[in-house]
């Protein structure tokens, strides 16, 4: 694990704990990306909650996918980071554990089957610029320092 990120935990508050899956996907000098719409508008890394018996990878594999309508390959993670949020979708507050890959978009095989989500492809420098979560933008930052983003 390499940080917490935003706020503190709530004292007394209860968390679920929900680990999760996200990709950074450089392609041809830019990164695809998603945007959602609910419950707030924002430009997020493709990926999501790990189902319960699934491990990272495959999350990874399923949340891009229905997130962005791309198939990834050789994913390698960056970042793994903790988070304490309220999940309005979820009517929630979860203790997120975010694990950051890098990997490669290798095809579009149609548009994103996840409801209210967007493919949008951005440079990495305007990515960070956009990006919601400060974990997210640090994992950006990390790749781009590693020579991994070309």
């Amino acid at each position: 694990m390499n940080g917490r990120y935003g706020d503190p935990p709530i004292a007394g508050q209860r968390y679920t704990m929900r680990p999760g899956a996200y990709a950074i996907l450089p392609r041809d000098g830019q990164l695809l990306l998603t945007y959602q719409d609910e419950p707030e508008p924002e430009i997020q890394l493709p990926g999501g909650g790990i189902d319960p018996g699934e491990s990272p990878i495959p999350a990874l594999y399923r949340e891009a996918r229905e997130e962005t309508g791309w198939t990834l390959a050789r994913p390698r993670r960056v970042l793994t980071y903790r988070r304490f949020v309220f999940m309005p979708e979820y009517d929630m507050f979860a203790e997120k554990i975010c694990h950051i890959f890098i990997a490669h978009p290798v095809q579009r095989i149609g548009p994103p089957t996840e409801e209210g989500h967007i493919a949008l492809w951005l440079d990495a420098e305007a990515a960070l610029d956009v990006l919601v979560s400060p974990g997210d933008v640090d994992a950006l930052r990390l790749a781009l320092w590693r020579g991994l983003i070309r």
